[in-house]
C-alpha cells in the first residue's frame, strides 16, 4: 500500500508524491517564545516528528524545520511586564522549548529558524509583492490586498467576506480593505525595529513563516504542517502571499493537526488553562505523554486529563513488564535492539512468526493511511499480548525452554522495537522500577524476597502473605514466576 496524506487544501487523501523523488521538505510553525512551554505546545512537534520518522522509514531524505517566532506584539507585552528586554525573554523562552522537545525525544528537526534572523528576505519579498500590485505601503506599514488575490480563501473553503466575520483581523485606517494584513508593521517608541525603504518597525507574523520556509526548503515545500487553529488566519495568508510572490504552489500537502484539549476547551494561555510541560514531567514519565499525544489519529482532537495520563501510564507497565520478561528469556537487552531503520519484507517462518508478519502489515498499513498513529499503537498492544501468550504457551523462561522458541521469541520482539521507535517510543529505559537502581533498596528488597521464599518453603503462609501485603501498602508489586519472584513498584 502507498502512503496516503490527508490534504486540507483538497480535502481528500491521495497517494504521497514529493516535489523532489526521494526527498521530503517538511515545514512546521513553531511557538511565540514569550512563556514556557505548556503540553499543547508540544502536540505539532511530537506529531511531525513522527511523521519524519516514518518518511524516512520509508527511504525518504527529510528536511524538517520549525521555525522560532521572537518578535512579536505578546513578546513585547510580555517583557514590559517582566521588566526585561524582548531579546532576553525570547532566549530563556526558547530554551526552555528546546529542553522540553528533547525530554518528549522530539529528535528529528534539522533547522529551527528565528525571525529576526531572517528580516532581509522578508523585506525582499514584500518589495516583490508591492512591485507585482499584491502589496501596498501605508504610513509605514506594508499590507498585503487580499482583494487582488482571486483565489484568497481556497484553503479554509471560505470567501473572503465569510472569513472576515469573526475573524482576528487587525482594525486600522491605513489598510484598503478589513480583511487586509500586515507585512511590516511600523515601529512605536521603545519597540524592537529593523531598517526598511518603509521606515523602521518589524515583520508581521505571517510573512516570517513564508520567508523563512521559502529560504530553507525552496519556493515549494513537501509538507506545511501546524495546529488546526493555525489554518485561518496564519496558513491562509501564508499561501496567499507566497503563492502571489512566486507565481508557483506553494505547499503540496498541508496538514493540520487536532488540538488539546481540556473538557471542551483548547489549551491555550488565552483561555488560562495551560499545564507546563516541566511541571506534568515532575508527575509522569515524557514517553507517557508522547504515548498519550499519539494515541489518538493526529486530525483529532487530544483528550488530555489526569485520569486519562493515569491509564497511559499504567498500559505502558504491560510494555516495560514485557521488556524485562524478554531479557529473562534472550538475556539482551530490549532497548539495545537494533531492529531495521528501513522498510523492507518480513514473512516469518512458523505459525507465530507469520502472525508476527500479519501484525506488522497492520502496523504499517495503519501508518500508511495518513499517519494513523492512533492504529498503529492498537497494534503494538495486538503484537505484545502475542508475544506474551508465545511465551506462556511454549514456556519460555522455564530453564529447559527450546533454543528454537527463544529464537523466535526474539525475532518477534525485533519486530516490536522496529515498529515502536518509528512512533519514537522505549528508545531508553524510563526510572528503574526497582528503586532507580539503589543498591541498598535492591539489597533489602531481596532479603524480603529471600525471608519470603523460606516461609513458603517451610508452609509458614501467614508470613509469606503478611510481607507480600505490606510490600503491597508501600506501593510494591511482587511478580511470581519460573526461576524465582520479581517486584516492581507501582
Amino acid at each position: 500500500m502507498a502512503l496516503r496524506v490527508y490534504n486540507t487544501l483538497t480535502k481528500e487523501k491521495t497517494e504521497f508524491i514529493p516535489v523532489e523523488k526521494g526527498k521530503v521538505g517538511m515545514y512546521v510553525c513553531g511557538p511565540t517564545v514569550y512563556k514556557p512551554s505548556h503540553i499543547g505546545h508540544m502536540v505539532g512537534p511530537v506529531i511531525f516528528d513522527t511523521v519524519k520518522r516514518y518518511l524516512t522509514y520509508l527511504g525518504y531524505q527529510v528536511t524538517f524545520v520549525v521555525n522560532i517566532t521572537d518578535v512579536d506584539d505578546k513578546l513585547i507585552v510580555r517583557a514590559k511586564e517582566l521588566g526585561t528586554t524582548v531579546k532576553d525573554l525570547a532566549e530563556r523562552m526558547a530554551t526552555d522549548y528546546l529542553d522540553c522537545l528533547k525530554m518528549l525525544n522530539v529528535t528529528g528537526i534539522d533547522q529551527m529558524p528565528r525571525a529576526t534572523a531572517h528580516i532581509g528576505e522578508m523585506i525582499e519579498m514584500m518589495r516583490g509583492l508591492i512591485d507585482k500590485g499584491y502589496a501596498y505601503p501605508s504610513q509605514g506599514d506594508v499590507y498585503f490586498d487580499v482583494g487582488k488575490d482571486a483565489d484568497y480563501g481556497k484553503l479554509c473553503h471560505r470567501d473572503p467576506e465569510q472569513m472576515e466575520a469573526g475573524a482576528r483581523v487587525e482594525v486600522s485606517d491605513r489598510k484598503r480593505n478589513p480583511g487586509d494584513f500586515a507585512l511590516w508593521k511600523g515601529a512605536k517608541p521603545g519597540e524592537p525595529s529593523w531598517e526598511s525603504p518603509w521606515g523602521p518597525g518589524r515583520p508581521g507574523w505571517h510573512i516570517e513563516c513564508s520567508a523563512m520556509s521559502m529560504k530553507l526548503l525552496g519556493k515549494t515545500l513537501d509538507i506545511h504542517g501546524g495546529g488546526l487553529d493555525l489554518q485561518f488566519p496564519h496558513h491562509e495568508n501564508e499561501l496567499a502571499q507566497s503563492e502571489s510572490f512566486t507565481d508557483q504552489t506553494f505547499a503540496r500537502y498541508w496538514m493540520h493537526n487536532g488540538l488539546l484539549k481540556m473538557g471542551n476547551a483548547k489549551m491555550a494561555g488565552s483561555v488560562g488553562n495551560v499545564v507546563n510541560v516541566a511541571d506534568l514531567l515532575k508527575k509522569y514519565s515524557a514517553e507517557t505523554v508522547r504515548f498519550l499525544l499519539l494515541s489518538t489519529h493526529y486530525r483529532s482532537p487530544i483528550e488530555y486529563s489526569d485520569e486519562r495520563l493515569g491509564e497511559v501510564k499504567r498500559s505502558l507497565e504491560s510494555f516495560y513488564r514485557f521488556f524485562e520478561r524478554h531479557e529473562r528469556i534472550a538475556t539482551t537487552n530490549f532497548y539495545r535492539i537494533e531492529a531495521r531503520t528501513r522498510r523492507g519484507e518480513f514473512r516469518g517462518e512458523g505459525p507465530f512468526l507469520q502472525e508476527v508478519a500479519v501484525l506488522r502489515g497492520r502496523f504499517l498499513e495503519c501508518m500508511d493511511d495518513d499517519f494513523n498513529t492512533g492504529g498503529a499503537i492498537g497494534v503494538l498492544y495486538e503484537m505484545l499480548n502475542r508475544l506474551n501468550r508465545f511465551a506462556d504457551e511454549k514456556k519460555a523462561e522455564e530453564s529447559a525452554a527450546d533454543p528454537k522458541t527463544i529464537a523466535e521469541f526474539a525475532t518477534g520482539a525485533c519486530i516490536l522495537k522496529e515498529l515502536s521507535q518509528i512512533l519514537g517510543l522505549f528508545h531508553d529505559p524510563v526510572a528503574a522500577a526497582n528503586g532507580g537502581g539503589d543498591k541498598l533498596v535492591g539489597g533489602l528488597m531481596q532479603l524480603l524476597l529471600d525471608l519470603r521464599a523460606d516461609a513458603r518453603k517451610a508452609k509458614n503462609f501467614a508470613v509469606a502473605d503478611q510481607i507480600r501485603k505490606r510490600l503491597t501498602e508501600l506501593g510494591v508489586t511482587l511478580e511470581d514466576r519460573p526461576g524465582g519472584t520479581g517486584w516492581r513498584v507501582g
